[in-house]
């Protein structure tokens, strides 16, 4: 169950659910893509729900689906490394879902230098 928890929550996480680094992720992804242009936005709305529907179809399978391989019948839940790493790792994307200005402040001087940069024509 341990592990079913994680792996639910990762796989919401890159649905886009509220309060998940996915959800800011792919609000900026669209917003960004429906500045540029409405339809190029539309398709990478299109593209993130077709992802997300992969992601619940395969957390089904893999969570809530029945057991065909003897081999993974026999695998025992997270031990207290592996659920440290992975606490860690849930902790790091609620962070990022909750509070986003983390990493987008600090990397808000390179992208700003970048988009000066690929402003300028290079054809002269």
């Amino acid at each position: 169950p341990r592990f079913a928890f994680f792996f639910i929550l990762f796989s919401l996480a890159n649905c886009g659910l509220p309060a998940t680094s996915g959800f800011v992720g792919e609000f900026m992804v669209i917003l960004g893509a429906v500045k540029f242009n409405f339809w190029i936005g539309l398709l990478a709305a299109t593209a993130l729900i077709l992802g997300a529907a992969y992601s619940l179809w395969l957390a089904k399978r893999v969570i809530f689906g029945a057991v065909t391989n003897h081999h993974v019948a026999e695998l025992v839940d997270l031990n207290k490394r592996e659920f440290l790493i992975l606490g860690l790792l849930a902790i790091a994307t609620m962070v990022m879902g909750l509070y986003p200005a983390i990493i987008t402040d600090s990397i808000q001087t390179s992208v700003t230098d970048l988009l000066q940069h690929v402003a300028v024509s290079k054809i002269n």
